[in-house]
């Protein structure tokens, strides 16, 4: 199926919200789509592994990192389990590591940018819940469709 988020945005506009958050792409797809799921931490990442080990097939988590740039949450490790799990994507308000590990990973992530330091390991966090970056709220259930023109998300399956 061939797509882009610009046509999404022509068809739909009126339904979509646009992600202001400037993202750098990180793994092998550069095109990915799927429904949320999320997950909020700060600087630390055991949340963001549970959740990439349970969340179902085909979805794209949607980390909260508040932004940081400190800490990496996510990197080769943890892009494995993503394709493992055939989950469509990672989108992360914060960074990763890795990166020429990730680019070889048949998985969409996209990541504020990266950094070598690993994260905490203190498990705190929330999953399953709205969160807000990028002047979005991101509602686990609706769809995200990302590529190199940008995100947006919708309340439903567009394509």
């Amino acid at each position: 199926m061939k797509w882009k988020t610009t046509d999404i945005c022509d068809e739909f506009g009126m339904d979509l919200e646009v992600c202001q958050q400037e993202f750098h792409s990180y793994g092998g797809k550069k095109q990915f789509f799927g429904p949320i799921s999320t997950v909020r931490v700060f600087e630390d990442n055991v949340l963001v592994e549970e959740s990439l080990e349970t969340i179902p097939e085909g979805n794209v988590l949607i980390v909260d990192g508040g932004g940081s740039k400190r800490y990496a949450l996510l990197g080769d490790r943890l892009g494995e389990i993503a394709v493992r799990r055939k989950l469509a994507g990672v989108i992360i308000n914060g960074c990763v590591r890795d990166t020429a590990d990730l680019a070889q990973l048949d998985v969409g992530i996209l990541a504020i940018r990266s950094n070598p330091l690993r994260s905490k390991k203190d498990g705190k966090g929330d999953l399953g819940i709205t969160v807000t970056f990028g002047g979005i709220d991101w509602r686990p259930g609706e769809y995200v469709y990302a590529d190199e023109d940008g995100v947006v998300v919708g309340p439903k399956r567009l394509l």
